[in-house]
């Protein structure tokens, strides 16, 4: 038997993420072996719990993928853990579709007890029907108990404890109120890995998650046993070599999209940033990340750009996620209007003047096969070109929406987060790109 447990909340910005670290740190610090995992594509969240559970964190999303990969994914990853600890997506039930994808309906697929995180700061005994609606919604669903967060002291938690016992939900305890317990804001990389003021916040709410939080009853609750995962076959790539960009300026990919990938041939890692020559291999895939925050480095390193462009004339096979996409373009324009040249390898341009969110997931078909993934960005192409394939993107609910695909003879570019962590997938992916 191991722990396992999703952390929930009513709605957006109770505190799930904070709670969430400090209660990884005081787990490790127990000595366990802590597997973070995240519901939903977000991917800030993941390089948060990277950081401080030492170990990647994996996407949990039953859009993206289905119920047996979810499955898959969080036992194959429990296989050496002691506990399997998920942060939910927004509030417990929010879904694409009602409560379709939500953190909820994780919860009932992997069996997983819920940890709400309620944020008291406002409110005392009327957290009891609160509770009492989460709890009894929808039995399936178990809400096995509640830390109260933003709580002003002693007093005011026997409030919140008397309603919890009332609404028939154990309280585990409470963080207290503290200004401090905040992460930076979360726009564009300005909240990334490993930096002090991250690690003091988490470092603070793992001291006070031990001074008020029962952690034993929480593991005690949380026992779980863990099925052995699938295993699956794949066509033989062994020969296949994929350079992956790597470094403060393209830092996210989901890791199930890396572990599939060395599945089927080799990856080696890169910097655009530091490096001056490319790895040898097949294809060069620059995933998502903060370009704008590194504009002026990335576009000094002539060096990389020229290798780069060399590697495309040659016949290598290029593939760009999102700020990959944006690097692959003639320049990048930054908020202050300061312009950069970047690789070239297309003659569209991005900016981040006038910058609008834009964000949702998306279906990409390309013929017969299918394209799951999510769109996040600030920045837009404020100079298209003509390389964009005739590819329709739609929403969760099936509605075409503008997110453009470039393609030349080797290479693919798009805001597109492309999730590939099913082997057959990938597979079909590579596939592509390699005969393109």
């Amino acid at each position: 038997m191991k722990n396992a447990f999703l952390i929930a909340a009513p709605s957006s910005n109770s505190g799930k993420t904070v709670i969430t670290l400090g209660l990884i740190k005081a787990l490790k610090e127990k000595g366990l072996n802590v597997q973070p995992f995240k519901c939903g594509p977000d991917y800030i969240d993941p390089i948060h719990h990277s950081a401080v559970a030492g170990q990647s964190s994996y996407n949990l999303d039953v859009w993206m993928s289905d119920e047996a990969h979810v499955n898959d994914v969080f036992n194959r990853k429990m296989k050496d853990a002691d506990v399997g600890l998920v942060e939910g997506v927004m509030g417990l039930f929010d879904g694409a579709q009602k409560d379709k994808g939500s953190s909820a309906e994780i919860a009932q697929i992997l069996g997983l007890p819920v940890i709400l995180i309620v944020n008291a700061a406002a409110t005392a005994y009327s957290v009891a029907p609160l509770l009492y609606g989460f709890k009894n919604f929808n039995p399936q669903v178990q809400l096995k108990a509640v830390i109260f967060n933003k709580v002003s002291g002693e007093s005011h938690y026997r409030f919140l404890k008397e309603a919890a016992d009332d609404a028939g939900v154990v309280s585990l305890g409470y963080v207290p109120k503290n200004d401090q317990l905040a992460l930076e804001s979360r726009h564009l990389g300005l909240s990334l890995t490993g930096n002090d003021d991250m690690l003091k916040v988490v470092d603070l709410a793992s001291q006070l998650i031990n001074q008020h939080v029962d952690l034993d009853l929480l593991l005690s609750s949380t026992k779980k046993e863990i099925c052995k995962p699938h295993e699956v076959s794949f066509r033989d790539k062994s020969n296949l070599r994929i350079g992956v960009a790597q470094d403060e300026a393209f830092n996210f990919m989901y890791p199930a999209n890396i572990d599939c990938i060395k599945q089927l041939g080799e990856v080696v890692y890169f910097s655009p940033l530091n490096d001056s020559v490319i790895p040898d291999c097949d294809i060069l895939w620059f995933p998502g990340g903060y370009p704008e925050l590194f504009a002026k480095e990335l576009s000094d390193n002539v060096a990389m750009t020229k290798a780069i462009q060399a590697f495309e004339k040659a016949g290598g096979k290029l593939i760009a996620e999102c700020g990959g996409m944006m690097y692959l373009g003639q320049s990048l324009e930054l908020k202050d209007g300061q312009t950069y040249p970047m690789a070239g390898i297309f003659d569209y341009s991005s900016s981040l003047q006038n910058m609008k969110l834009k964000l949702g997931y998306r279906t990409v078909h390309v013929g017969d096969l299918p394209f799951k993934g999510h769109e996040f960005h600030y920045s837009y192409v404020d100079r298209d070109c003509n390389d964009k394939a005739q590819y329709v993107a739609k929403t969760a609910r099936g509605t075409e929406v503008e997110m453009p695909i470039y393609r030349s003879k080797n290479t693919w570019s798009s805001y597109f987060h492309i999730y590939l962590g099913e082997l057959s997938k990938m597979d079909a992916f590579i596939e592509l790109i390699l005969k393109s």
